[in-house]
C-alpha cells in the first residue's frame, strides 16, 4: 500500500505541476495558485463531510505545511513558467532529500537493497534534468534559484505532512489547503490579478490534482518509512518530462533517457521482497 500510493503522488504531482507550468505561463501566478488551491480545498471539503471525522491535534503540523507550501508553490510555479519543465521538476525533486535526512535523524534505517534504490532514483532524477536550454540566460538562472528554493521548502512540507498524517491524514492536508488559500485570498484581494472564467476549469484540476497527491503522500507515510515515501514520491519529474515531451515537445536527450531508466530501475527495487518489510515497517 505504502508503494502504491508514493507512486500515485508522483502520478499526480506530475500531472499537477505540467498543467500548472502551462498555465502559469497564460495566467498571473497568483490567480493559478489561488484557484487551484481553493478547488483543492474544496474537494477536501467534500471528503470531509461523507467521513465526519475530523482530529484538531492534526491541525497544527497541517498549518505548518500549508505555510511552507506557500513558499513552495510560489517558487515552483514561477519557476516553471520563466524555465523549462524538463529541467526544473527533476531539481525541485530533489526536495526528498529534507525528508529523508528527518527520517534519518529519527532514527529510521533503510536496507542495503533500499539504499540502493534510494541512490538511483536521484541519480535518475539529477541525469533526467540535464538539458540544453534555449531560455534566455537570466531567465534560466532565475528558474534554476527558484527550483532550489522551492526544494527546500517542498522538502518541509512533506515532513509536517508526515507528522500530521501520524494523528489525522484528512485534516491536515485540510488545515494546510484552508491556510494557503487563505494567505492566497489575502493577497488577492491586495493585488487584484486578472481572472479569466474560461480558464478556472483547467486551474481547479490543477488544485484537485496536486491536492490529492498531498493526501496519498500522507496515508503513504502510514504504511512506510518516511525516507523511503518522499523517494518514490520524488519520481513525478518523470511524468512532467514525459507530458512535456508529448505535448510540447521537448525532446530528451540519452543522457535524460537514462536518468529515465534509473529511476524506473529505482522504484521497481522498492518491491523487491528484501526491502519490503523495511519499506513497510515503521521505525524505531
Amino acid at each position: 500500500m505504502g508503494i502504491a500510493l508514493s507512486l500515485a503522488a508522483s502520478l499526480l504531482w506530475g500531472t499537477a505541476d505540467f498543467l500548472a507550468g502551462k498555465a502559469s505561463r497564460r495566467l498571473p501566478l497568483l490567480t493559478v495558485m489561488l484557484f487551484s488551491q481553493l478547488a483543492g480545498l474544496l474537494g477536501l471539503v467534500l471528503v470531509a463531510a461523507f467521513s465526519r471525522h475530523l482530529d484538531l491535534g492534526a491541525v497544527g503540523w497541517g498549518i505548518a505545511a500549508g505555510v511552507t507550501s506557500l513558499g513552495s508553490l510560489a517558487c515552483f510555479y514561477r519557476a516553471l513558467a520563466v524555465g523549462t519543465m524538463s529541467i526544473v521538476a527533476p531539481i525541485v525533486a530533489t526536495s526528498a532529500a529534507v525528508p529523508v535526512i528527518g527520517g534519518f535523524v529519527v532514527g529510521e534505517r533503510p536496507g542495503p537493497v533500499a539504499v540502493g534504490g534510494i541512490v538511483l532514483a536521484l541519480v535518475g532524477v539529477v541525469l533526467a534534468s540535464r538539458q540544453r536550454t534555449r531560455a534566455p540566460i537570466r531567465d534560466h538562472r532565475l528558474s534554476m534559484g527558484l527550483a532550489v528554493a522551492a526544494a527546500f521548502f517542498l522538502g518541509l512540507q512533506l515532513v509536517f505532512l508526515h507528522q500530521a498524517g501520524q494523528i489525522d491524514a484528512l485534516t491536515g492536508v485540510s488545515a494546510s489547503r484552508l491556510t494557503s488559500v487563505a494567505v492566497f485570498a489575502l493577497f488577492a484581494v491586495v493585488l487584484r490579478p486578472a481572472v479569466s472564467i474560461r480558464q478556472l476549469p483547467g486551474v481547479a484540476l490543477i488544485g484537485v490534482l496536486d491536492t490529492a497527491a498531498n493526501l496519498a503522500f500522507t496515508l503513504a507515510t502510514l504504511n512506510g518509512a518516511l525516507s523511503s515515501v518522499a523517494i518514490l514520491s520524488s519520481l513525478y519529474p518523470l511524468v512532467t518530462v514525459g507530458l512535456a515531451y508529448v505535448q510540447l515537445h521537448e525532446r530528451l536527450s540519452r543522457t535524460q533517457l537514462a536518468g529515465v531508466a534509473a529511476a524506473i530501475t529505482a522504484a521497481g527495487e522498492y518491491s523487491d521482497t528484501r526491502s519490503w518489510w523495511w519499506l513497510c515497517g515503521t521505525a524505531g
